[in-house]
């Protein structure tokens, strides 16, 4: 992979709320975000920090992560807490689409993406840990991330793929034949097929250098946020007997977290080639676990910040 350029952050655009964990941009250049304390906002006029406006557009009472807008204007909303809920932002009604998954509870949906025929497609990070002890599942690799279907009218979400190590980012390739699923534990991407005589299985799609985390299609790139760099001594951890590493997440849940000051972003084509990697190191804006596009402008998520960072965005190659 080539050398990144610097992510160079233009400024910081504090939003009244902690962990804006995945953003998106909506039609007309707006940003939409949820936060800890469970609200969906709309973030307006990033490009310039005086004049920013921040609006509560609902409240989904859990923790909103993932979010896909959809064409009529409503909200998918991945809740760690509620799970997978469909929010109108004119009105800000919620409606629970998916709390179960084959008869058990669904905790710590991750991300969402609707195709075209209605089917919507999400992920559950791991059925072993909550968000609010996420590092145990890093550290123990559990693999139990899951691909998760909810067919347009069922009730219930289906399991279509499983044993993702740590199940996170979304989204759907240009012509619609495959799935990206970002596996932040085990710094990739994978394709899960949706036609063709692989339908319904999944490979390897892109190697990383760091851990992946929410995923943004912007035209024919596929932007991915890095929470964090590759670490070696967890790598070494991860090929300990399963005893070794259950062990050592329980100690990881009960120790105090700090992300390093290594972030960085990607976008890749749909051939799983880089076409950007921007990177900073000893950032002061950490744990970047989303990123989107507004006009001249990148916008940076955070599960860790009480804002937003504002960056320029790459010219096209």
């Amino acid at each position: 992979m080539d050398r990144p350029t610097r992510l160079v952050p233009l400024h910081y655009v504090a939003i009244g709320g902690r962990g804006p964990e995945d953003v998106v941009t909506d039609p007309d250049g707006g940003v939409l975000t949820g936060v800890e304390d469970g609200r969906i906002l709309r973030l307006d006029g990033l490009g310039d920090p005086d004049t920013a406006r921040v609006r509560t557009l609902a409240r989904t009472g859990g923790r909103p992560l993932g979010l896909d807008l959809l064409p009529d204007g409503d909200l998918l909303v991945c809740d760690a807490e509620r799970g997978l809920l469909r929010v109108g932002l004119d009105d800000g009604a919620v409606h629970v689409l998916a709390d179960t998954v084959e008869g058990e509870p669904l905790r710590f949906a991750s991300n969402v993406v609707a195709l075209p025929d209605g089917t919507v497609y999400f992920t559950a990070a791991s059925r072993r840990f909550p968000l609010d002890q996420w590092v145990g599942d890093i550290v123990e690799h559990s693999g139990t991330g899951r691909l998760l279907r909810l067919a347009p009218g069922a009730g219930t979400a289906e399991v279509a793929w499983e044993g993702f190590q740590f199940a996170n980012g979304l989204t759907v390739s240009g012509d619609g034949t495959f799935l990206v699923v970002a596996e932040t534990g085990g710094y990739r991407l994978t394709r899960y097929w949706l036609t063709g005589p692989r339908t319904g299985s999944a490979e390897f799609f892109a190697e990383l250098p760091g851990m992946p985390d929410n995923i943004w299609r912007e035209d024919d790139l596929i932007w991915v946020a890095l929470a964090g760099p590759r670490n070696p001594p967890l790598d070494l951890l991860h090929r300990a007997p399963l005893a070794v590493r259950r062990a050592a997440a329980r100690a990881a849940v009960h120790a105090p977290y700090r992300p390093v000051g290594t972030v960085a972003v990607l976008a890749l084509d749909d051939h799983g080639r880089v076409v950007h990697h921007m990177a900073r190191r000893n950032s002061g804006f950490r744990m970047v676990t989303s990123v989107c596009r507004t006009g001249r402008h990148l916008v940076l998520g955070s599960v860790w910040e009480p804002g937003v960072a504002v960056c320029a965005a790459p010219t096209a190659k």
